[in-house]
């Protein structure tokens, strides 16, 4: 080879990969992701289970304000919207007790609500991932009782 110039350029003497490499390397990816994935995946769900739990105790002391100024709970047909509006046009209504809407669950369905509850003196409550009553890790119900 040569240059403009005349003068040579050295030869590279660059070897790539083999293909039994190349294949060895991708199972050692395959086997680190099929072992670390799932383990990942599992930290999520008790995240968002975490998260629900959290949000579901910030709610309840948003629900016991409401109460020490209105002197009940709200009821099932209001609903925590009450922490935000004064859907009951009450006078001792001091709100709004929540600085933003009401969250829903980590898994964008609403939280639900019932008062007086079974429970307590309400019920306040998530489905979990499957929103269906019972289930295991993130399919558990997070509850306020």
């Amino acid at each position: 080879m040569s240059n403009l110039n005349g003068f040579k350029l050295p030869q590279s003497k660059t070897q790539g990969f083999t293909l039994l490499e190349l294949l060895v390397v991708m199972v050692i990816i395959g086997l680190l992701a099929g072992y670390v994935g799932p383990k990942y995946f599992e930290q999520i769900g008790k995240s968002e289970t975490k998260t629900a739990r959290a949000q579901i105790d910030s709610l309840g002391k948003a629900l016991d304000q409401y109460r020490i100024d209105v002197g009940q709970y709200p009821s099932s047909e209001q609903g925590l919207a009450a922490l935000n509006k004064n859907v009951a046009n009450d006078a001792k209504w001091s709100g709004p007790y929540l600085k933003k809407d009401v969250p829903n669950d980590p898994w964008n369905k609403p939280y639900l609500y019932k008062s007086p509850g079974e429970h307590g003196d309400f019920d306040l409550y998530s489905l979990g991932k499957d929103a269906q009553q019972g289930g295991t890790k993130e399919a558990e119900d997070v509850v306020s009782w």
